[in-house]
């Protein structure tokens, strides 16, 4: 599972900016809850890339609360394209090995 945070964190903030909690939702949500991270998964992975510079923050207050919310930079566009084509050269040879195991 390495990386796999990073991606998801990457693929959900380039729709929309979000904060800490509401992205640790949207990935169960969005792999049909087969994967789960929680808060000291998500909230470290926030944070380095907003070191690296692949995100920013701001805090907003929304309903009287405090959130900080994240935003792709440049940056984290170009990690986020470079993780996608990581991943489905990875997938494809997983898959490749699968359907030759079938097949022997």
């Amino acid at each position: 599972m390495t990386g796999v945070p990073e991606l998801l964190v990457l693929r959900l903030l380039s729709n929309r900016e979000m904060y800490g909690y509401e992205l640790v939702k949207a990935i169960q949500t969005a792999t049909g809850e087969a994967i789960s991270f929680g808060e000291g998964v998500v909230y470290p992975a926030l944070y380095g890339l907003e070191e690296r510079g692949a995100l920013k923050a701001k805090r907003k207050v929304v309903n009287g609360r405090s959130r900080v919310y994240y935003a792709l930079t440049a940056k984290g566009r170009a990690r986020l394209d470079h993780l996608t084509q990581e991943w489905q050269r990875v997938t494809d040879g997983i898959l490749s090995a699968l359907g030759a195991a079938g097949s022997a």
